[in-house]
């Protein structure tokens, strides 16, 4: 009796409230004030790094106009709840759209992401007669945070990879009472979305991606060798060839895969260190999130936004549990064609640091039901255009309905 009420709490579904201490953001404020620069760059670009004067611009605003209680009561005023799943407490928020038949959605952030990237998805998609669309295009929407990401709970040992979250996330549907939905994800949120359609777990009705990883293996082993394109790519195929050489290997995936634990120790002890490696994801995203701090922003992207992000990775001190997800990670089995029938679609984003052609999605995925390039966005598309990330998830699912 005493090890069913105990089954019976694990998995309940418990409501979850945010409440700040206000300890924490006072200490955050000091430490905000006593940062010791880094000189200077030495080039009139951001070729060596987030810029001297985009970060202590950041850490002003931060220090003095910066509200985190406007977040938090952001936060806590959608519906927010936590659940056990293979003993780690998973934090989501669960919107139920008003209108009965909507379809039930999982998306998923990645790094340096957290839910605070899909606020502005939530009504768009579970109100979506308020946006241009049509009650038939509503969904139930769930948003989980990673595992070792903000509210959920820090893995105490290896294993959360690709793998078991993508088979938590499916837990977490059917414990919502979800049988049937569909899945979206942009950077991690991708992978895991990829490695689900490849598990192909009952009820799956498809997945959308807005970043490509797999690629045809000839195309990853010139990447490796640094070799001329191939010959014989279309123009398109060229195009993100050069794009994908031009850029390598990010500096940080490399720290973070192998050296999680260095690098989680310096980001813990400095808020202003943290915020320069969360924002240095690629030129691009840097760019315009410089931008929200020199007064143009680009898109929708805010700098409260871009703080209540960072702040969000401070306060609940998950700067190493995140990390560690690139050092859980191997994509090798990424590298070759899915041989799941699940059906897939994906929108490329201008701004993303390579543009996936459609010839590459097709030959990953037997199943490719839409692919769609838009004008505008990039890598945190569902933070810079919510309106048309949204428009976008109703036309690739809207088949699946």
């Amino acid at each position: 009796m005493e090890n069913q009420t105990h089954q019976t709490t694990a998995t309940a579904v418990r409501p979850f409230h945010i409440e700040m201490p206000e300890e924490a953001l006072a200490d955050l404020r000091r430490r905000i004030a006593a940062t010791r620069w880094a000189p200077r760059e030495l080039v009139a670009n951001q070729s060596q790094g987030v810029q001297l004067a985009t970060i202590q611009e950041l850490a002003r605003y931060w220090a003095t106009d910066y509200d985190l209680r406007r977040c938090e009561a952001r936060l806590n005023a959608l519906p927010q709840f936590v659940t056990e799943i293979n003993g780690l407490d998973i934090h989501f928020i669960h919107v139920r759209s008003k209108h009965d038949d909507a379809l039930p959605l999982i998306v998923t952030h990645g790094w340096p992401g957290s839910v605070i990237e899909q606020l502005k998805l939530i009504d768009p998609l579970t109100n979506p007669t308020a946006h241009g669309g049509s009650a038939s295009d509503a969904f139930h929407l769930v948003i989980p945070s990673l595992p070792g990401y903000g509210f959920s709970a820090k893995p105490a040992t290896p294993g959360w990879n690709l793998a078991h979250i993508a088979r938590a996330w499916d837990t977490l549907m059917k414990r919502l009472g979800y049988e049937r939905y569909v899945s979206q994800g942009g950077d991690w949120g991708a992978f895991i979305s990829e490695v689900l359609q490849r598990q192909a777990p009952q009820g799956l009705l498809g997945i959308h991606i807005n970043f490509l990883f797999t690629r045809p293996p000839e195309i990853g082993r010139a990447l490796v060798l640094g070799e001329p394109a191939l010959a014989g790519l279309s123009e398109q195929e060229k195009a993100a060839y050069e794009q994908l050489k031009a850029r390598g290997v990010a500096g940080y995936a490399i720290e973070q895969a192998t050296r999680p634990q260095t690098i989680g120790q310096s980001l813990a002890d400095t808020p202003v260190g943290l915020a320069a490696w969360l924002l240095d994801h690629d030129a691009r995203s840097y760019e315009k999130m410089a931008h929200a701090f020199e007064g143009h922003p680009e898109g929708e992207l805010t700098r409260d936004e871009i703080l209540d992000n960072i702040t969000l990775y401070w306060i609940t001190h998950t700067e190493t549990s995140a990390a560690r997800l690139y050092w859980e990670t191997k994509v090798a089995a990424l590298n070759a064609a899915s041989e799941s029938s699940v059906p897939v679609a994906m929108t490329v984003f201008p701004d993303e640091y390579y543009r996936a052609p459609r010839s590459w999605a097709e030959w990953a995925y037997p199943n490719l039901i839409y692919f769609h390039e838009v004008d505008k966005g990039g890598h945190f598309a569902a933070w810079e255009e919510p309106e048309l990330f949204a428009t976008e998830l109703r036309a690739a699912f809207r088949s699946l309905r």
